[in-house]
């Protein structure tokens, strides 16, 4: 096959051996089948059918069809030589209302992709929550109320007691701050919300669900247990300048250490609290609750897509997803970006991981997302020519590594994503995908990335890049 060539200044790499290579993905972005096999309604059916959530008003209700052709996937993820594959389970196939028994046809589903993978030599990493809460749980109060913590652990002990003797690694939420966040107080994801105070009681609760699964499934013998977060790599505009060095703290506190700090049993960060009363009381925290969320953790997930660089701007109001922000400005940085108009830097990728090892040491870290969105087509005889994103995760890989090096424990990387799907509210306008997907027809056409990827982990690692092409 042909390759796009790269500047020749960087060098071969390789990374430490068992470094696990592979893949992730998210139920609803890629399952469809919405009403098969007894699931249930979740927010992401709710939110994704009102009109003007999405664009074009799509939905996932068929998305890549994956609950139907997962062998063909799983197929092509051992083409690509993929030693792991990380995909979430969605919770109303499990439970179609988010309590009682599990549906059984619900855990056969995800039995045979286990199966699957397992036979193909593919280590599966289950993500429990990837924001699929079901609907009758919402009608409840969702998040915001400490009764869906306890339904999550219990729902989680389902699930592990039917994939358990399998599946080694368990993930329990994926991106806490987006399903808060953007679900609660920027109402940009589901369930839509604008509510301040719902979003810092959604935080609370997701950690406190979290903390409860990691103990139900220690107990049962769960091997591996971890997280997946976004981290910030957030910085000041002008280091020398106060304000903007205020700025940064605020803006880490509200993405960053609302959920390190408790999770790795420092307790909720005082100044976060503080914003936090600013909406309403915080009866939300009981007595326990802390210590609960910091149950041990074995596996630290990171989501890496962008850095964040704010500044002091007094009169601005505030982001609608850091409540609490007014005065602080968010500076696009120089350079380019990708088609979600976020900038690569993956220099920021080494910064973070560095701060993450000195600051919450002693738990391995897994890169759970990285990738990049571009409008790669076929062309005329089929092929999916895509440089950008093989630069983009070239340039990111050499982050991890220069990361490894300066010490930090960075066990794996997964790309984000295995196959174009439904990109959330952005509905199907961004591939991130190695694989193309034709919607219409289904058809999967590997992108020149994919067979990058695949050649990467033959090697294990980044070839010294050719001038011109092959």
């Amino acid at each position: 096959m042909q390759t796009v060539g790269q500047s020749a200044v960087q060098a071969e790499l390789r990374f430490p051996a068992g470094f696990v290579w592979g893949a992730a993905t998210a139920a609803y972005q890629i399952e469809g089948a919405v009403s098969e096999g007894g699931r249930g309604r979740s927010i992401w059916d709710t939110f994704s059918h009102t009109p003007g959530r999405t664009a074009d008003g799509d939905t996932g209700d068929v998305a890549c069809d994956h609950y139907h052709r997962y062998a063909e996937d799983v197929a092509l993820m051992a083409r690509l030589g993929l030693a792991a594959y990380r995909f979430s389970v969605a919770w109303p196939r499990i439970q179609p209302d988010g309590t009682g028994p599990a549906n059984p046809a619900g855990l056969d589903f995800y039995d045979r992709l286990v199966d699957t993978l397992v036979g193909h030599g593919i280590d599966p990493i289950v993500t429990l929550y990837h924001w699929d809460l079901p609907q009758a749980l919402q009608e409840q109060g969702g998040w915001t109320v400490r009764q869906t913590a306890h339904r999550f652990a219990g729902y989680a002990e389902l699930v592990h007691a039917r994939l358990g003797d399998r599946v080694r690694t368990w993930v329990t939420l994926n991106e806490p701050w987006c399903a808060a966040f953007l679900g609660h107080t920027a109402g940009v994801h589901a369930p839509g919300q604008a509510d301040p105070a719902a979003g810092f009681a959604a935080a609370h609760h997701l950690l406190l669900g979290h903390g409860e699964a990691v103990r139900g499934l220690r107990a049962a013998g769960a091997e591996r247990l971890g997280v997946t977060l976004n981290p910030a790599a957030v910085r000041p505009a002008d280091p020398q300048a106060p304000g903007d060095v205020a700025a940064a703290r605020l803006v880490d506190g509200l993405q960053n250490r609302i959920f390190l700090d408790p999770m790795f049993g420092h307790g909720y960060p005082a100044d976060v609290l503080a914003v936090a009363r600013r909406f309403g009381p915080t009866d939300w925290l009981q007595d326990g609750d802390e210590a609960t969320i910091a149950a041990p953790l074995g596996l630290l997930g990171v989501n890496y897509y962008a850095p964040a660089v704010v500044a002091a701007r007094p009169g601005e109001p505030a982001n609608p997803t850091y409540p609490g922000s007014e005065g602080i400005g968010f500076i696009p940085s120089p350079g380019p970006a990708t088609e979600m108009g976020w900038a690569i830097e993956p220099a920021g990728l080494t910064g973070l991981l560095e701060r993450l090892a000195r600051d919450y040491p002693g738990v391995p870290i897994l890169i759970t997302e990285n990738g990049a969105a571009f409008a790669d087509r076929p062309d005329a005889g089929g092929r999916v020519a895509d440089p950008r994103r093989i630069a983009y995760l070239d340039g990111h890989l050499r982050a991890v590594h220069a990361a490894i090096d300066r010490g930090a424990d960075v066990r794996g990387y997964l790309v984000w994503t295995l196959m174009d799907n439904f990109e959330w509210a952005e509905g199907y306008r961004k591939r991130f995908g190695l694989i193309y997907v034709d919607y219409p027809t289904q058809r999967r056409v590997p992108k020149d990335s994919a067979w990058w990827y695949r050649d990467l982990i033959a090697r294990g690692g980044l070839a010294a890049p050719r001038t011109g092409r092959e």
